[in-house]
């Protein structure tokens, strides 16, 4: 369907004239737009991060958490232990397996106090750190028999994110009350809790807390990636059988990587629908104040039709001329809905990444940009479609003598 030139000059003449009906009709519309393109962003980005971990060194890993009501290795009511590892390890499909200890540690500077959580491992299979995907940016990384040292997270390399002082390599940090050597630094997992946590050997974790009954706050095992549910299924089977355990009584689990991945987009599927279904409410609202925008036009514009129509035209050029008013008016409100969106997007990117939420960025890709405009264009003139129908079948005679 063309529409000649004449006809837009009168379209955006007519639009020009009702300034401010027009403006209050692109800005129902471009909030809702500028709310989809926000959160499908931030979804988008969500996404992203998801399956940058689907070819990560992480999707060969199995974790064996025990079941509980606190945070894994701090509530003791099921404890995973040595005697776990070694049935795990021995389990078919699985090259190695390693356990990581978890404490909540006490950590000072100067007169500012902070707790977080001390996580060990054994260096000899840093499992734990390639699960995370992290690697040390200053420094190096924990190595066998480094008793009174310690590798910290990213956030204690900034000044003011957790202290307002940042430490350095081979500085000390006081941790649990002791003086610890820091060996290095971890890049940002994206997230304030891991970039947060204090790194130690399983070796010397028992002599951080010499008082603690230690048990497992995870294993970690590398399993076979092409058969990965099928070792799952064995490492369960063996765990429960050593641990004297009847199947639904389980008081351990065992996900793989890809189960974890699923559950997490599961969720996000759930959250970005359920936001979207709100912002789609806003522009449907939107559809409707357009509709109305449009057949107020109509009316305001009956005489002006007739004229239009007794000069000689037809009544499809009539339909497109306020087809064309309703889907402009659309694509107005989505340029500016994305470029307010893509405003809002990133300022909050920013504070986030100074929170140390990192890993909560939004995606821009130009089908996002071009979508939102696309639809916003369509939902003006879908809106403006039966207004449209209605002038055009205006009866000429009638419309010039309408008063």
């Amino acid at each position: 369907m063309v529409i000649s030139k004449e006809s837009v000059k009168y379209s955006l003449n007519n639009i020009g004239q009702s300034k401010a009906r027009s403006i209050l009709t692109v800005l129902s519309i471009f909030v809702g737009i500028a709310t989809i393109f926000i959160f499908v962003s931030y979804g988008w980005g969500l996404y992203s991060y998801i399956d940058e971990f689907t070819t990560a060194s992480s999707a060969d890993k199995l974790l064996i958490q025990p079941k509980g009501q606190g945070i894994p290795g701090l509530d003791t009511t099921f404890k995973l232990l040595d005697d776990d590892v070694r049935v795990i390890e021995n389990t078919p499909g699985v090259y190695e397996a390693t356990g990581t200890y978890m404490g909540a540690g006490e950590v000072v500077q100067d007169d500012v106090k902070k707790y977080t959580f001390v996580t060990s491992f054994d260096p000899s299979v840093p499992m734990i750190i390639e699960f995370a995907g992290i690697e040390a940016i200053e420094g190096r990384g924990l190595q066998k028999g480094d008793s009174g040292k310690v590798a910290l997270g990213y956030n204690y390399f900034v000044k003011d994110r957790i202290f307002p002082k940042a430490y350095s390599v081979n500085g000390k940090i006081n941790v649990q009350g002791r003086d610890l050597r820091i060996v290095g630094f971890y890049e940002s997992a994206g997230n304030p809790q891991d970039d947060s946590a204090i790194y130690v050997t399983n070796d010397f974790m028992a002599e951080l807390y010499p008082d603690k009954n230690l048990s497992y706050g995870n294993i970690i095992a590398r399993a076979d990636k092409e058969d990965i549910y099928d070792v799952a299924e064995r490492v369960e089977r063996k765990l429960r059988r050593h641990r004297d355990l009847e199947v639904g009584e389980e008081d351990f689990s065992v996900d793989s990587f890809a189960d974890l991945l699923e559950s997490y987009t599961v969720v996000l599927d759930i959250v970005i629908g359920f936001i979207l279904l709100i912002a789609l409410i806003s522009v449907i609202v939107s559809a409707v104040n357009t509709a109305n925008t449009m057949i107020t036009s109509v009316l305001e514009r009956f005489k002006e039709i007739g004229v239009l129509k007794s000069i000689g035209a037809r009544n499809s050029e009539i339909f497109k001329i306020f087809l064309f008013e309703s889907g402009f008016l659309g694509f107005v409100a989505g340029v500016i809905g994305v470029l307010v969106g893509w405003g809002a997007s990133s300022i909050g990117a920013n504070i986030l990444d100074g929170l140390g939420y990192g890993f909560l960025s939004p995606h821009y890709s130009w089908v996002l940009f071009a979508g939102c405009i696309a639809f916003a264009t369509l939902t003006g003139a879908i809106s403006g479609m039966i207004p449209a129908w209605r002038a055009s079948k205006i009866n000429t005679v009638d419309a010039l003598r309408y008063e």
